[in-house]
């Protein structure tokens, strides 16, 4: 008996046009078999959609099957066709269920059509069957709401179980886990709570599929106590599903204790963990103080039948990596025996992420060997190594690549290609960059301003912002410190208050943003600005402190430094080793040993001796406050010394006089093989001018520029123009000055007159005075300098003439001031100063001081030494008021345990005074260490450590 096959055409076309199938001519005859359901069934189950359309095709084709046949041969292909998203061939057999409409159970088959087009992304599609059905059973609304929720159409499908409830079908478990996954999904916990109560109502409390639905919304909605509350609810129904569900919320909520906990008492409760429990496991390990457990899950994946799979592989690598343990990271990455684009990328990102830079390349080279094409992410890795070293080379070949792949104009790819060009110091291409990114997001702007920053175009970086807060670009933290940056190279203060206005006015100020600005203040010398924002401050971290304690010490105001310093840790502020040093600073300013001390033992205590930089602080501390021994003593205890800390103790000694032990120190760091840099050599010359080691001087220099090809800053010609100055050699000081090789600096000129001043060379200190004033007419120092000049030569109409000048340019001079630790406290006093509580004790002590050297010691005032034109009376009157006189009486009145007197002026000591001090140390018994705007004086015994030779 023949049978003849009757088909659409539609069937036909999709299958020969997808699945290039001969069909048999429709006079052929086939066995019975062939037309068995059973094959299309074997077919469908092995997944193949060739031989399931020619099983369908055998089946439409007999013609003695009954209708009720053709129900489960459709629903068998349209599942297949979902599974494979084979949208065509299943529009085909939509078409061919129309045209011949012999389907038995209609709604079961419509039903498995609003399935397959939501499998296949088609919504429009399946809500249109969905639409056109006349009844509708619950698996339908599934359907249909499954497929919004798995599309990303979460409202949707809130709204179409809305009119479900409307219609009046019930819902079942599967409709309340997809409409609890869409309230997760958007975050909707009314309507998750609402749905919680129709399950209850429902009787499904108990279905463990709809509780962990449940768990997990709360989860999504950041309700984990809610979820915690069914999850102990659960007893003996807890599956690995609910486990997972209760770990990953932890971890999504940023819980990763409470997330490891739960994954321990997983491990107790005899659930053994799945791929997805082993991956987010890990991921709450991403922080340092969890790298141990994360090892402890690493033994456990090793002893599981997960240790090949590469989702946990890569979860470990990441763990690790994010941990800062890239040995290990790389161990596991290196025993994979599968790895994929994300193994790669993991550890790419990874040795970035730990500033790894070289290995980083050799990875991406070997990535490439192993023929794994590079991506979006392995590219964006690359270009961070890129910039981060200076490659500009592999910088513009990444370029290239994603230009050819096509990925140059993604946003983020865009933004980095920017910093990476910003970091090879190419403005050009950074710029072209930046004209080609189509839709520039803020961070493409604040990339651009930080990268003019970078590269010192200040104004650049201040004309581009202007531009984006005309773009109505939002303006973070982020562009504010990148502009406080510019504001900050340019020393322009004006524009940093235009911005705190309006950081003020926007309300997008943050304690961050706060310490800039505070920073900013103090470094551009406004020292009351910076104490407002200090104090308008509503919270106040360690770097606020900080950096207003910087700000008074950067701006000559130490006591105010050190007061703030002792009321931070009277407020029980934390801190750390950067607030110490700059109390340290403080303190060595007002040379106050004994805060000095007291910090050194707080260090000790804190643990931060051995950090490189706080030695060095203390060294200098030491040597500003005049115990260069205690400075030895630091430096000594140091085991690893760098060139910062050589060259700060060779400035200690330089600066008290010990010139000679300068250089063997100097010599001693040159056998260590370090290498002295500019700073070196300045500190050692320093040393040298002090010491009036004249030959040696010379010789350094030399040895700078010949072996070790260190070309001279004006620091160091001053240097050694002060050097031979002092030393009375002023025309060869003067020679030097005409032959140097860079513009000579105002300070050259100063240290000539100073020296013309010392040797009382009157022509030479007109000559010098003259190009002072060219170089630099609005320094008060200069006038200063140049009036005291002219009045240790008698020429009293020239000094009014200078003192007029600085009148007219509204210049005024700095008062005499010297400083004195007693006790807790350090106490400033002005020349003839009357301000101090014990004021008349003070000038009395002074009194009787004088007179006693006077008898005894022979001392008579050296009026000459008074650069003002008044007469002798008045000039000693003036001699015996000098500020660092009434810093000594007032150390003689509270000295009771003999213990040095330690003084600070804040200019030269004048040379009457020095006799004074002199004559105390002899008269008195007493050590007197005073340091003034030169150098050390060690007044012992009559005798200064100076040599007469400041």
């Amino acid at each position: 008996m023949s049978t003849s096959i009757q088909m659409s055409p539609l069937i036909s076309n999709a299958i020969l046009k997808e699945t290039h199938i001969n069909i048999p001519h429709k006079n052929l005859n086939f066995p019975k078999k062939l037309v068995k359901t059973q094959s299309l069934r074997d077919n469908c189950k092995q997944g193949s959609l060739k031989e399931a359309f020619v099983s369908l095709s055998y089946i439409l084709a007999d013609q003695n099957a009954s209708q009720d046949c053709f129900d489960e041969p459709y629903s068998l292909v349209l599942e297949l066709c979902a599974s494979q998203k084979a949208l065509f061939q299943g529009k085909q057999i939509h078409t061919h269920v129309l045209k011949l409409n012999n389907v038995y159970d209609q709604v079961f088959l419509w039903t498995k059509l609003v399935f397959f087009y939501g499998k296949c992304g088609v919504l429009l599609d399946a809500r249109k069957v969905f639409d056109e059905m006349s009844e509708r059973s619950v698996f339908t609304w599934n359907a249909m709401i499954g497929a919004y929720v798995t599309n990303g159409e979460t409202f949707e499908a809130l709204e179409l179980h809305r009119e479900m409830w409307v219609s009046g079908d019930s819902p079942d478990a599967w409709t309340f886990t997809s409409v609890l996954k869409a309230c997760g999904e958007v975050m909707d916990i009314c309507h998750g709570r609402q749905i919680h109560g129709l399950v209850v109502k429902h009787g499904l409390f108990t279905n463990v599929f709809v509780v962990n639905s449940l768990m997990a919304m709360y989860t999504n909605c950041s309700d984990q106590h809610a979820a915690m509350l069914l999850f102990d609810r659960m007893a003996e129904t807890k599956d690995v599903v609910s486990w997972n569900s209760i770990i990953s919320g932890f971890k999504a909520n940023k819980q990763s204790l409470e997330a490891l906990s739960s994954f321990r008492d997983m491990r107790l409760a005899g659930i053994s963990p799945t791929t997805y429990t082993f991956v987010i496991a890990l991921q709450a390990c991403e922080e340092s103080p969890f790298v141990t457990f994360g090892m402890q899950i690493h033994a456990s994946v090793l002893k599981s039948s997960h240790c090949a799979d590469i989702y946990v592989a890569n979860a470990l690598v990441v763990m690790y990596s994010r941990c800062g343990k890239m040995a290990e990271a790389a161990r596991v990455f290196n025993d994979m025996e599968v790895k994929d684009n994300i193994s790669w990328n993991s550890m790419l990102s990874g040795l970035v992420q730990n500033g790894l830079y070289d290995e980083t390349l050799k990875m991406f080279r070997e990535m490439q060997c192993a023929r794994y094409e590079p991506d979006q992410c392995s590219v964006l890795s690359m270009l961070a190594t890129s910039g981060r070293l200076g490659n500009l080379f592999t910088g513009m070949e990444l370029h290239a690549y994603t230009m050819k792949k096509g990925i140059d104009s993604d946003l983020q790819v865009g933004n980095t290609l920017l910093d990476m060009y910003a970091k090879c110091c190419k403005i050009d291409n950074m710029n072209s960059v930046f004209d080609r990114i189509l839709f520039k997001d803020d961070i493409s702007w604040t990339t651009l301003i930080a990268g003019y920053v970078q590269n010192n175009f200040h104004l650049k970086a201040i004309q581009v912002f202007r531009e984006a807060l005309m773009k109505r670009v939002n303006v973070d933290s982020m562009i504010i410190g990148s502009i406080l940056q510019a504001c900050s190279g340019l020393n322009c203060i004006s524009l940093v208050k235009e911005l705190h206005g309006y950081t003020m006015r926007r309300e997008t100020s943050d304690i961050v943003l706060e310490n800039s600005f505070l920073d900013l203040y103090g470094g551009c010398g406004d020292v009351d600005c910076a104490f407002h924002v200090f104090g308008s401050m509503e919270v106040k971290d360690v770097v606020s402190w900080t950096s207003m304690i910087s700000c008074y010490v950067d701006n000559q105001r130490a006591n105010e430094g050190l007061s703030l310093f002792l009321s931070m840790i009277a407020e029980g502020i934390e801190s750390d080793s950067i607030a110490l040093v700059s109390a340290l600073s403080a303190a060595a300013d007002l040379s106050a040993l004994r805060k000095g001390k007291e910090i050194h033992g707080f260090l000790i205590r804190k643990g931060f001796i051995k950090e490189g930089f706080v030695a060095g602080s203390l060294v200098d501390m030491y040597a500003c406050c005049g115990a260069v021994q205690n400075s030895w003593k630091v430096f000594s205890c140091v085991d690893d010394k760098d060139l910062v800390l050589w060259t700060t103790m060779i400035d200690a000694y330089g600066m008290h006089g010990y010139g000679e032990t300068a250089i063997r120190l100097f010599q001693m760091m040159v056998d260590e093989k370090i290498r002295p840099d500019h700073i070196s050599f300045l500190a050692l010359l320093y040393a040298c001018s002090h010491s009036a080691l004249v030959d040696e001087g010379r010789r350094y220099f030399k040895r700078m520029i010949c072996e070790y090809k260190l070309e001279p800053w004006p620091e160091h010609y001053v240097c050694l123009v002060d050097m031979l100055g002092r030393a009375n050699q002023l025309d060869e000081a003067f020679q030097f000055v005409e032959s140097m090789e860079v513009e000579p600096t105002p300070a050259a000129y100063c240290a000539l007159l100073n020296a013309c001043r010392i040797h009382h060379n009157k022509e030479k200190s007109d000559l010098a005075a003259k190009k002072l004033l060219e170089l630099d007419p609005w320094d008060s120092g200069n006038y200063v300098l140049i009036s005291n000049v002219y009045a240790s030569q008698g020429r009293w109409d020239d000094v009014e003439e200078v003192r007029a000048k600085m009148k007219e340019k509204g210049l005024k001079k700095d008062p005499a001031c010297s400083w004195i630790e007693v006790g807790n406290n350090v106490h400033t006093f002005m020349a003839g100063d009357k301000s101090h509580p014990e004021a008349d004790k003070i000038r009395q002590k002074l009194a009787n001081i004088t007179e006693r050297l006077e008898i005894e010691g022979g001392y008579v005032a050296q009026t000459k030494f008074v650069l003002h034109n008044v007469d002798e009376k008045e000039k000693v009157k003036m001699l015996y008021s000098h500020s660092e006189r009434l810093a000594i009486a007032y150390g003689l009145l509270k000295n009771s345990n003999r213990t040095p007197i330690r003084i600070t002026k804040n200019l030269r000591i004048c040379d009457d005074c020095h006799t004074f001090s002199k004559l105390v140390s002899k008269i008195y018994g007493c050590e007197i260490i005073a340091r003034d705007a030169n150098r050390f004086h060690h007044f012992v015994d009559g005798v200064c450590s100076c040599g007469n030779f400041w």
